[in-house]
């Protein structure tokens, strides 16, 4: 019961700093680490700042010196009111982190743009691109080009699926980079091949 008064006092200290930041407090948690405790503190950007009417916009992520700005704050005030009283401990400001599930409106709102798997409390799963999010549904892209309207009281379940960068999906530019490379591989073989067969 003490560590939730804990996390609960430190939220309440931290989540008014993070506002003129631009930042959102997501979690506070604090445990054990050896003699000490580990305090992690998860953050992100705040779309507060977006017009309603804006539901299609790229929100930039939580950028490192974001992090570094917010941790110096809450280090400071910790520091000020020490919540923990004289138990030792270890902060970690971090972003939650993409495996985490999306549940609230501006999850979904910080995430436009990007893939989606979505389990509805009735149906089948659905996996597509976040086209907008508004604070009563989302406009999913699917692999088949298909439009869906997903009203959010109508997901069980969601979260961003990750994605690796394909070559064929890289700019002109790097793909002009790559063929380069692989035209002064090609010289280099005749190179070698024409090496091989002199005789000596």
């Amino acid at each position: 019961m003490a560590g939730i008064d804990h996390t609960a006092r430190i939220a309440g200290t931290v989540a008014p700093l993070l506002e003129p930041l631009g930042l959102v407090l997501e979690e506070v948690a604090l445990t054990p680490a050896g003699k000490r405790r580990l305090l992690r503190i998860s953050i992100d950007v705040d779309p507060g700042h977006v017009s309603a009417q804006d539901q299609d916009s790229i929100i930039p992520p939580l950028s490192l010196d974001q992090v570094a700005e917010a941790t110096r704050v809450i280090s400071a005030a910790l520091d000020e009111t020490e919540p923990l009283g004289n138990t030792p401990y270890v902060l970690e400001v971090t972003s939650p982190g993409v495996g985490r599930p999306l549940t609230l409106p501006r999850h979904y709102r910080r995430n436009v743009g990007r893939l989606l798997a979505i389990t509805p409390t009735s149906g089948d799963p659905l996996t597509g691109r976040l086209l907008a999010a508004s604070p009563t549904d989302l406009t999913v892209l699917d692999a088949d080009d298909v439009r869906h309207v997903v009203p959010l009281a109508q997901i069980a379940r969601a979260r961003v699926e990750l994605e690796f960068t394909r070559v064929q999906d890289q700019p002109d530019d790097d793909r002009d980079g790559l063929d380069d490379d692989r035209d002064e591989l090609d010289d280099d073989r005749d190179e070698l091949d024409d090496d091989d067969n002199e005789e000596f």
